[in-house]
């Protein structure tokens, strides 16, 4: 079972995966920690004890995640003074942020499948109706596909990014 790839792509020794999204993705949210701060940013978590005490890392670790998520516009900084103490930043998802939402939720639906022993500790559910929600990969008519049912190809549109 595998992705069909299409074209020059289909022989493998022919090509490098250069500009590849996926390494790209990762140079941003490929830790452990970057991954857990967005699980407690849209758990509702913006300010920086916060994240350091619920994703269980040091104040260093969790300013640098943070500090390479907002450089990246994952996060915003946003400045917030509680009275009598002096200003301190939150932190918001954006956009992109928000947009990672099913890749965090594919990593939480595939560890309870596979590593809960049968029993997740907390069900995905649709706010509205109290039903289990799952991610999915869906062909334009909405079915879900397997590995082998995808194709991958080159971009005619795209163009290597002058060095």
């Amino acid at each position: 079972m595998s992705i069909v790839l299409e074209g020059k792509l289909s022989d493998l020794s022919a090509w490098k995966p250069e500009e590849c999204s996926v390494a790209k993705a990762l140079d941003i949210v490929g830790t452990r920690s970057a991954i857990l701060i967005l699980r407690e940013a849209y758990y509702g978590v913006t300010r920086f004890d916060g994240f350091a005490t619920r994703v269980g890392i040091t104040d260093a670790a969790a300013s640098s995640a943070l500090k390479k998520l907002t450089e990246a516009g994952v996060l915003e900084k946003r400045p917030y003074q509680e009275e009598g103490k002096r200003t301190r930043s939150e932190y918001i998802l954006t956009p992109m942020g928000l947009d990672l939402l099913p890749v965090v939720m594919s990593l939480w639906q595939w560890g309870d499948k596979y590593l809960q022993n049968g029993t997740p500790p907390m069900d995905r559910l649709e706010d509205a109706t109290g039903e289990p929600i799952r991610v999915e990969v869906l062909g334009a008519a909405g079915n879900e596909l397997t590995v082998d049912e995808l194709r991958v190809r080159l971009n005619k549109n795209w163009r290597r990014p002058k060095q």
